[in-house]
């Protein structure tokens, strides 16, 4: 390694160290987890539950592509905790979101990774979905009988890029301002039932504090215990039904 390349890594190792003290944490949950994992196996028999439901053959036909369910999975999870983080900062307000996403970004340690780790964690997450839609399509794994589950998946779909549209918003920037000013004016577009789906939506006929409240109640309170119930399905009809192989 250049001794470039070693001076940096050393800096950066000691500037974690001193705000963090990483091997101190570690060794703490290192402590910690036999004691608590101990007492609740004897009285939960956790290990042999563990066992029962991951000691399962994989098919042979499972590849690569067969993952990215798995990995939308992880990133969701990821979404929540850095969600959780942000939240903790956040005023959803007009008066107050940008000068609060600001403040994570400029002020809270570590909160400029915490954001950026939420909004790629996003867009990874979309891309993700539609890749393992894309192979679940061309596999022919939609068919009887994993109809259901198939429909579960699109709306599991609807509801990450339902997601990405309501977090869109939250920073309160010119560009989140009208970006889902124009998201919110094709939903306006509808006949007949435009106007009122465009009312719902920003709560007024302009996108105002409002429609910051909406949104951000949608992406915190709402979406998250809906996918929530949807991933529980899904992962229950994959686990009855088997993972399906090619055409």
């Amino acid at each position: 390694m250049a001794e470039p390349e070693k001076r940096k890594e050393s800096k950066i190792r000691r500037w974690t160290e001193e705000r963090i003290n990483l091997r101190q944490l570690v060794g703490i949950l290192l402590n910690i987890f036999p004691v608590i994992y101990g007492e609740l196996d004897q009285r939960l028999d956790i290990r042999e539950g563990l066992q029962k439901l991951l000691k399962k053959p994989v098919p042979k036909h499972v590849n690569f592509l067969h993952c990215f369910g798995g990995m939308t999975f992880v990133l969701f999870v990821i979404q929540v905790l850095t969600g959780i983080l942000l939240a903790i900062y956040y005023k959803p307000s007009a008066a107050d979101a940008y000068t609060s996403v600001m403040f994570i970004t400029n002020v809270v340690p570590l909160g400029w990774l915490i954001r950026q780790v939420h909004a790629w964690g996003s867009n990874l997450m979309i891309l993700f979905m539609f890749i393992h839609m894309i192979r679940v399509f061309f596999h022919g794994a939609y068919k009887t009988p994993r109809e259901l589950n198939w429909i579960i998946g699109v709306c599991l779909l609807f509801l990450t890029l339902t997601f990405g549209f309501s977090g869109y918003l939250l920073p309160w920037d010119q560009l989140s301002f009208w970006g889902t000013t124009i998201g919110t004016e094709v939903a306006g577009g509808v006949p007949f039932i435009g106007k009122y789906l465009l009312i719902l939506l920003r709560g007024s006929e302009n996108v105002t504090g409002d429609t910051l409240t909406r949104f951000y109640a949608l992406h915190v309170l709402i979406l998250p215990w809906l996918t929530a119930i949807f991933l529980m399905a899904h992962f229950a009809m994959v686990k009855r039904q088997g993972v399906a192989g090619p055409l």
